[in-house]
């Protein structure tokens, strides 16, 4: 219900967009192009040090500027609509993954009061309409044709926030915390299975994920992101919209 009072909201409301501030518009142009990069689209991305089980990690664009306002506006503030076009910049990444037809995207799931909190699941939302994209450019014969979401990791036991962490300290929080409940087990095997999350920091969640639908028999093929660290992409990221531009540098 809240969810659907946002909506309403931004129908009446005046608007601004979500990257940069500009008027009258959710997500300007230049803000959207940021999100793939300014048009450069998806790639790999290495964290070091990644954690032990770490699948490879494509993502969609670094994790600054008006890409960071983006995906917060969306997360905490509730503005719903960007989930479009973040699913488009995730689908994106899932293609680079090169998966095979018919992927199964498995979102990394949130915590139920932060879901109460938010009044939605953000990941979820982005994961859905990631595979809408999939499925009508794919059309049945290319990467990623055929996608599906399959929401079936569960938390085992409570988490601590990982704001504030160290690389060690998250994989201590989060390790053992995941499951895959039950028969929901089947449902992953025989087709490749794609973690999804909105940004990846230390790997250290990804990695868990990975661990708990491998034991529940899935095949996990990667895994794809909105975001992630600028050196996670090999150079030090100034912005890559309006405020300015990406500054190369070799690490």
């Amino acid at each position: 219900m809240r969810g659907l009072w946002r909506e309403l909201a931004g129908l009446v409301l005046p608007v601004a967009c979500a990257g940069c501030g500009r008027p009258r518009t959710e997500l300007c142009a230049e803000c959207g192009r940021a999100l793939t990069r300014g048009g450069r689209g998806a790639r790999r991305v290495r964290l070091r040090p990644g954690p032990v089980g770490l699948p490879r990690v494509w993502a969609a664009a670094p994790y600054a500027d008006e890409v960071r306002a983006v995906l917060l506006a969306h997360k905490e503030r509730g503005a719903l609509r960007l989930a479009g076009p973040l699913g488009g910049a995730l689908a994106g990444a899932v293609r680079g993954l090169r998966p095979g037809r018919g992927p199964l995207l498995v979102p990394v799931p949130s915590a139920r009061r932060a879901v109460a909190g938010r009044g939605h699941d953000p990941v979820r939302r982005i994961a859905l309409a990631a595979a809408g994209d999939l499925r009508r450019e794919g059309a049945g014969v290319g990467e990623g044709a055929g996608a599906r979401v399959l929401a079936v990791l569960r938390q085992r036991r409570p988490v601590a926030d990982q704001a504030g962490l160290n690389a060690p300290q998250r994989l201590a929080n989060v390790a053992g915390a995941l499951v895959v409940p039950g028969a929901a087990g089947r449902l992953l095997r025989g087709r490749p299975v794609v973690l999804v999350d909105d940004l990846v920091t230390t790997g250290a969640t990804l990695a868990e994920a990975a661990r708990a639908v491998t034991v529940a028999g899935g095949r996990v093929s990667g895994a794809a992101v909105v975001a992630a660290p600028g050196r996670a992409f090999g150079h030090h990221v100034i912005s890559v919209g309006r405020r300015g531009r990406e500054s190369p540098r070799s690490e």
